[in-house]
């Protein structure tokens, strides 16, 4: 089975090449790359253009945002399954190989563990903290409703029929846009988990990234919701009164995460509101703890900062 790695890039000349590098050191080598040059101006292309290897296809487009350069290289992809790797991060050397063998015969997509890395990190250093499993497996659609249990497409590889299946990323949704399309997947079919805990994908901990800007914005949050609680497919499943519960539910876990990004970006009074918040429209033991360590954060260490925010789920 051949995989094609879509890849929308955007003003990434400093990051692209450890991406590309990461392909070429792939211990499956059966995969294509599909670089969507979304009217970079700083270099991007040439440098995809460089990268030499046969299997990397660079398209260029106007800029028209991600879900546009998905969809584009979606279009352009030829093999049995998909990877949608964002510009700035790269893959461990077995991530693909892990892929497809989780991906069986029976699963939409497979996903597995990732790490974060400092922004000005290269393949090899590292990690700062992995989201380990287990992770859930098979029928995922009410644990994905309530939260986005994926970082981004990078750790995950869908089967190429069922992703066109699903159609294309949502251009209107500049925020979700990925979850509410992770969604239309688990509608139609299982996903199966990679085990072990060796991370597939290292990101970037980027100070200037988009979730860092509108994981803070509550209305960011609006149209990616609007467009998922609009699915006829899971008003069919769940009927209006228990989805309209579960939106409820994910209502708390946005407030949540809003909460979470104040304080881990400075603003800590005003997560700690938007925390306080949802655990009283979704008590939990959990993050009561968190909470009350939020209220400590100035006499933690600094290093633990980042952790806090990110395990409070």
């Amino acid at each position: 089975m051949a995989v094609s790695v879509v890849i929308p890039a955007y003003n990434v000349v400093s990051y692209i090449g450890d991406t590309l590098a990461s392909l070429a050191a792939q211990t499956m080598p059966a995969w294509e790359a599909i670089v969507v040059d979304d009217g970079s101006r700083d270099g991007t292309g040439e440098v995809v253009t460089a990268f030499g290897d046969p299997r990397v296809r660079l398209v260029a487009q106007a800029n028209a945002g991600v879900s546009a350069a998905r969809n584009r290289g979606m279009a352009e992809a030829r093999g049995d399954a998909l990877c949608f790797l964002d510009a700035d991060d790269w893959l461990a050397p077995d991530a693909l190989a892990r892929l497809l063998a989780a991906l069986g015969e029976g699963s939409v997509a497979a996903y597995g563990a990732y790490a974060f890395v400092a922004e000005e990190a290269h393949p090899g250093a590292a990690p700062l903290w992995t989201k380990a499993g287990p992770f859930p497996e098979g029928d995922i659609v009410e644990r994905l409703l309530v939260t986005n249990l994926f970082h981004n497409g990078g750790h995950m590889l869908i089967r190429a029929e069922a992703a066109r299946a699903a159609g294309g990323f949502l251009q209107g949704v500049r925020f979700g846009e990925d979850w509410e399309y992770w969604l239309r997947l688990a509608v139609a079919g299982r996903f199966a988990a990679v085990p072990g805990d060796a991370p597939l994908l290292y990101v970037r901990q980027r100070s200037s990234g988009a979730y860092l800007r509108m994981a803070t914005d509550p209305a960011s949050f609006t149209p990616a919701m609007d467009a998922i609680f609009a699915n006829p497919a899971l008003l069919a499943r769940f009927g209006a009164e228990r989805l309209a519960a579960i939106r409820r539910r994910t209502e708390a876990e946005n407030a949540w995460i809003v909460g979470r990004e104040l304080v881990r970006h400075g603003r800590a009074a005003e997560g700690r509101r938007w925390m306080r918040a949802s655990l009283l429209a979704a008590p939990s033991v959990k993050r009561a703890a968190v909470l009350a360590a939020a209220h400590a954060l100035p006499l933690l260490p600094r290093a633990l900062v980042p952790q806090l925010g990110r395990y409070g789920g």
